[in-house]
């Protein structure tokens, strides 16, 4: 169950209705429902029954452990509040990247201000009070960048020794081209082509047998993970145009960086001897 959906279920809750999480429900054993009582250390201690009407799982232990959804009126009856009367405001932003920006001016506008009873909002961030998941994330995105240059200089290391290979089976095709005539960089750019001849049938495959597997998990989730460690039960997948054309050009325009070196060893190639021992 998504939080959009655990949070119109609560629009139309009963009396002491509550929406629980999968892994307090289990712990419990306890279903949908079911009736449980939960105490309130408070002065006096109160004792409430409340009925199980939903069951939700956000794959983020901390969350599932610690949070209950309940209608906001049992909150404020349970703590004698005014009607309208909460513990804090929620601001949804569309966009990320200017998080830091809009916390600065909110805490301007009332980060300051004194309330009647001399208490006054703390302003918070959900990158301040969820540090640990932006951290882990981070974490995430610095391991994606890591293998994707590990797998680039690794295909680079392989196109360098194929083009290699090529050049040294065709020292005499090249020795012949040199005697009739034929520049470096004309015999140069021969192999340059067959090379990125090559890297495109690799692409090409690469990105059939890679998009075919994203498909896969996308919609079958074949890759399970541990919700405790990675805050997700599946492995997931955002197939973006955009950037399966930019990850492909950058691949292939690198690729043929790697390959100017080693054709420079064309021009050391004496068409003489390639002719007279090819």
């Amino acid at each position: 169950m998504s939080v959009g959906k655990i949070l119109s279920l609560s629009d139309s809750v009963r009396s002491r209705s509550v929406v629980l999480s999968r892994q307090t429900a289990d712990l419990l054993k306890l279903g949908l429902g079911d009736k449980f009582t939960m105490y309130f250390i408070q002065e006096p201690p109160r004792a409430y029954t409340f009925t199980i009407d939903g069951i939700y799982s956000t794959s983020l232990e901390e969350f599932d452990r610690l949070y209950i959804y309940a209608d906001i009126q049992q909150v404020q009856r349970l703590n004698n509040w005014h009607k309208g009367e909460v513990s804090g405001h929620e601001v949804l932003l569309d966009d990320m990247k200017g998080l830091e920006e809009k916390a600065v001016r909110i805490r301007e506008v009332v980060g300051f201000d004194f309330l009647d009873d001399g208490s006054r909002l703390r302003v918070e961030t959900i990158q301040e009070k969820y540090t640990q998941i932006f951290d882990w994330l981070n974490l995430q995105d610095l391991n994606v960048v890591v293998l994707i240059i590990l797998m680039l200089v690794v295909a680079g290391f392989n196109m360098i020794s194929g083009l290699l290979i090529l050049i040294l089976e065709r020292t005499n095709m090249i020795g012949i081209l040199k005697g009739l005539g034929t520049t470096n960089l004309s015999i140069r750019k021969i192999f340059l082509y067959q090379s990125a001849y090559l890297t495109l049938i690799g692409l090409a495959w690469g990105n059939l047998i890679g998009l075919g597997l994203c498909l896969a998990q996308k919609h079958f989730n074949l890759i399970p993970l541990d919700p405790s460690s990675y805050y997700l039960d599946t492995v997931p997948i955002n197939l973006s145009l955009v950037h399966i054309l930019l990850l492909n050009l950058g691949t292939m325009l690198i690729t043929i960086l790697f390959l100017l070196l080693p054709s420079m060893i064309i021009a050391r190639i004496s068409p003489d001897k390639s002719i007279r021992f090819g």
